[in-house]
């Protein structure tokens, strides 16, 4: 089952983000603590957005989502950037990633949003075939860029024009 989350689902959707730091071999950068998490997901103006993928039989959390809106420019509509996807191992392969895929496909659809994108990481295969399976394209003529740390504190206080 998917379901929009709540603050009782906090605690685990921070567990479920150190597993997935963990996954992806960088989990010395997933700081986020389960006070920002309920901020950004629950707070007076939430930034973010989850979902839940539940086992209703043994009443457990067993993946999330995290989303929020981006715009594009070019269509003049917004659509939805997916930050985070994770669907605990011990649960793959019983459709619980494609679900939750297809509840944020159905908010795109719904609210008249154009695009429906995230990030994977070149050397996650299962997750890039997975994904072409379902009809997502890579955006290989793009290049991400990240500015973090000092040069995003040398920039904000450069001179402007």
């Amino acid at each position: 089952m998917i379901r929009a989350a709540t603050p009782d689902d906090v605690p685990e959707i921070h567990t479920m983000i150190r597993e997935l730091a963990e996954y992806e071999r960088s989990p010395d950068e997933a700081r986020a603590t389960e006070e920002q998490l309920t901020e950004a997901l629950f707070g007076p103006h939430p930034a973010v957005f989850a979902l839940i993928a539940e086992d209703v039989t043994h009443g457990e959390r067993i993946g999330f989502a995290l989303w929020f809106r981006n715009f594009s420019t070019w269509t003049g509509t917004h659509g939805v950037y997916l930050e985070d996807l994770y669907v605990r191992p011990s649960a793959r392969g019983r459709g619980h990633g494609r679900a939750l895929l297809s509840a944020l496909a159905r908010i795109c659809v719904e609210r008249g949003y154009e695009r429906f994108e995230w990030w994977v990481l070149n050397w996650n295969d299962p997750s890039i075939g997975f994904y072409r399976s379902l009809g997502a394209e890579p955006m290989d003529d793009w290049t991400v860029f990240r500015m973090s740390g000092d040069p995003l504190h040398a920039l904000a206080k450069a001179n402007t024009a």
